[in-house]
């Protein structure tokens, strides 16, 4: 995909994501204190962190669509799963925040006097809100292959969750059974955590340059067999750089080609493989020559 749309998919995307995020941040705050909802009022406090790894989800994918220079041969890609673990942070955080909160509630005996129904329609509207965002953030981060907006809309897709939760504590703290609300947080609190292991471990692994998938291998392949003059790929490798792949591969020609020749080929298979295979944006092709009995099979 252009640099530039690219870019300007990403921008839009996290535009919305945080313009979202700081109207239900507002709403729930004033919305929560009229109501008398705690629950609703520590959820405003959960949605302005998440204008954060909103923001740092950006500077990431900012980062990343810095050309290679110098010190960077290969780019700057890896600053977005690196911003994905920044949002790990957060999200331990955040459920760290909701665990003591139940510990208080449980343990020491505190309990939520029951707000307005006020409160419950935020709550509801709160579920819309961040099912909308999160699936569009999602949509596109894919679209994109943004590891950092990926993140941070499965960081969003939780505040589903938390909104139930805080929709189910205040009715049943309006029909009589405040440790509802409790029991409920603990459990977004685990969901949380869940999604901070998945979004980590997603991460950790463009890090550490996981090949994506065993089709990109079977692509590249492809791609550089469908040259003229190519018998035989072996030895490919994927170095997975986040939004976008580098790819290394030995093809084998004729042993009686003239050099300028396998040059040639060498080149057309890198151009093939770049067009052809949306994720890689860097070939290297080694040129082997073909052993003797396999000529001979192909004269």
């Amino acid at each position: 995909m252009d640099r530039e749309i690219r870019n300007k998919i990403g921008r839009r995307t996290v535009t919305f994501s945080v313009s979202g995020k700081t109207i239900l941040t507002v709403l729930n705050f004033i919305i929560g204190t009229i109501s008398g909802s705690t629950a609703l009022v520590a959820e405003s406090a959960h949605t302005f962190s998440d204008i954060f790894t909103s923001a740092i989800a950006f500077i990431g994918f900012k980062i990343g669509l810095k050309p290679a220079d110098k010190d960077h041969p290969y780019g700057h890609g890896k600053a977005e799963p690196l911003a994905g673990l920044l949002i790990v942070i957060f999200l331990v955080a955040i459920s760290y925040e909701i665990f003591l909160d139940v510990f208080h509630k449980l343990a020491l005996g505190s309990s939520l006097t029951p707000p307005g129904i006020i409160a419950a329609v935020m709550a509801l509207i709160g579920i819309g809100a961040n099912f909308a965002m999160s699936s569009y953030s999602l949509k596109m981060g894919k679209k994109i292959n943004s590891p950092a907006i990926i993140a941070d809309s499965k960081h969003q897709k939780v505040d589903i969750y938390a909104c139930a939760a805080v929709f189910i504590g205040i009715l049943g703290s309006r029909m009589g059974y405040p440790i509802l609300d409790p029991l409920v947080g603990g459990f977004v609190g685990l969901l949380i955590l869940k999604t901070a292991f998945d979004v980590a471990l997603e991460n950790i692994d463009h890090i550490m340059g996981k090949v994506p998938s065993e089709e990109i291998i079977n692509d590249i392949e492809s791609a550089a067999l469908s040259v003229e003059g190519i018998y035989g790929v072996h030895d490919i490798k994927i170095n997975d750089m986040g939004p976008y792949a580098t790819a290394e591969l030995h093809v084998e020609v004729k042993s009686d080609l003239i050099i300028k020749e396998a040059h040639r080929l060498a080149h057309k298979v890198e151009k093939v493989i770049i067009n052809k295979v949306n994720i890689v944006t860097t070939v290297t092709v080694h040129v082997c020559p073909l052993n003797d009995d396999d000529e001979e099979c192909l004269d």
